[in-house]
């Protein structure tokens, strides 16, 4: 290798790691690739935040409340959706007994709320709910009240929150674009 290719590439080193501002390297074990425009969320990332907020619970007519635990995130690349499989719990005192067990799976779209800098869930919708111990019409009453109420305590539910400093790279400040899924990670356009 030339010697003045040599001096080149160790001048552009010693410059370049010297001028970098101390947050670049974490922000780049974030996820953050300003060089491609784009942050990478990987699926074990975004279900330790998710695994954080739960459980979630609503009331329903007073009467029924619906919990969610135990949340798994799984992402549809073909569709570009979320998913999120959690166990649920239906209680009232009008039940025998006075506790019904399930699961329930919801996928959902995606979306940035830019004044809460979150990445959401938007429009989730339950695609199965199976009930444990229950049959026939108690059980699809049960499995109305449990999607309604699973649909309702994920509208909006924020996947990842990012912080303001996040965004920025020397003196520019990134927006979020394009939100893609992929099989095993969640990549936003920055712009």
């Amino acid at each position: 290798m030339p010697t003045r290719l040599l001096d080149r590439r160790l001048f552009l080193l010693r410059t370049g790691a010297a001028t970098l501002p101390l947050a670049v390297p974490m922000s780049a074990h974030a996820g953050f690739n300003f060089f491609l425009s784009e942050y990478t969320a990987s699926r074990e990332e975004l279900q330790a935040e998710i695994s954080k907020r739960f459980p979630l619970t609503q009331r329903y007519a007073e009467v029924f409340s619906v919990s969610l635990h135990d949340p798994v995130l799984g992402l549809d690349a073909a569709g570009n959706r979320a998913a999120i499989t959690a166990r649920l719990a239906i209680a009232s005192p009008f039940l025998q007994p006075s506790t019904v067990g399930g699961v329930v799976a919801i996928s959902s779209q995606l979306r940035y709320d830019a004044p809460a800098l979150a990445l959401r869930l938007q429009d989730p919708r339950a695609e199965q709910l199976q009930l444990e111990g229950v049959t026939g019409r108690d059980a699809e009453r049960l499995q109305r009240i449990g999607a309604v109420v699973a649909q309702e305590l994920l509208q909006g539910y924020p996947l990842r929150t990012f912080k303001p400093e996040e965004f920025k790279f020397g003196r520019k400040t990134y927006e979020i674009g394009d939100i893609t899924v992929g099989q095993d990670e969640i990549k936003v356009q920055l712009k």
